[in-house]
């Protein structure tokens, strides 16, 4: 156990000090997911026009929420082990004595811990912009949130390694992802809470992964009516399908990789 724990925190260290050269870099990428903050502004008009059940001030609290979750839930994976496969950089990962899924989840969680200053300085100067939105979520409802928002992490990389496996066949299985990114674009919850979807809409979105991408953990911290237990054993469900799928896929495609002669 010591040594397990030796590995990961040398592991981990190491992307950290590597994350830490790119800072500037991940401050670009923070303000990139900014989209939640533009939809802020078209809701936050709407609601002054129309009834969606919520006033602007839940609108601006809930696409702020949204913003910072992507914050923690931004991955990348697929791109980067497309190109190890594509460019035969797989092979020198195959010789080390760990699974190099490892360096990705330690990169991934590296570069989560590297925004973590930055995410509290959008928090502190968004309430400053707009002190109306200022909220204190209770004990529980940040406990609940942070545990969706581990388990969002989980399952869109789970979900994305799992599609990076047709790297193994495919020389553009970023191009999955990205279909799979517009589904996640409207029904996760980035371009609007899921309230405001037609109620049968809502009730077959609630089945798949997407909403727990987004929606859940931000409906957690507003203070929506969520059921949390309901939507951990939806993420725990499909977290445990994309794994398996994830799993087979290596298997074959590492057959396949050694076929070409890598």
């Amino acid at each position: 156990m010591k040594w397990i724990w030796k590995q990961a925190t040398t592991l981990l260290l190491t992307h950290y000090a590597h994350m830490l050269e790119y800072r500037a870099e991940i401050f670009l990428w923070a303000l990139s997911n900014s989209l939640p903050l533009i939809l802020m502004g078209v809701w936050i008009q709407a609601s002054q026009q129309g009834d969606f059940g919520f006033s602007s001030v839940d609108f601006a609290r809930y696409f702020f929420a949204v913003f910072i979750i992507r914050q923690f839930t931004t991955i990348w994976v697929i791109w980067e082990f497309e190109r190890e496969v594509v460019e035969g950089q797989l092979s020198f990962r195959l010789l080390q004595p760990i699974d190099p899924v490892w360096h990705h989840i330690a990169r991934h969680i590296a570069e989560k811990m590297t925004r973590l200053p930055l995410a509290i300085v959008l928090i502190v100067f968004f309430f400053w912009l707009y002190p109306q939105a200022f909220w204190i979520p209770s004990p529980k409802e940040f406990l609940l949130f942070a545990i969706a928002t581990v388990m969002a992490f989980a399952l869109r990389f789970l979900s994305q390694y799992s599609f990076a496996m047709f790297a193994f066949w495919t020389e553009r299985a970023s191009a999955i992802e990205q279909f799979w990114f517009l589904f996640y674009i409207f029904l996760s919850g980035l371009i609007a809470p899921l309230e405001v979807f037609p109620p049968l809409v809502r009730e077959i979105v609630l089945w798949t992964p997407l909403p727990y991408f987004l929606y859940f953990p931000a409906a957690l911290l507003v203070g929506f009516p969520v059921n949390f237990v309901r939507g951990a054993l939806i993420t725990l469900g499909w977290g445990i399908l994309f794994f398996i799928i994830n799993r087979w896929l290596w298997r074959r495609g590492l057959q396949q990789y050694s076929g070409m002669g890598a």
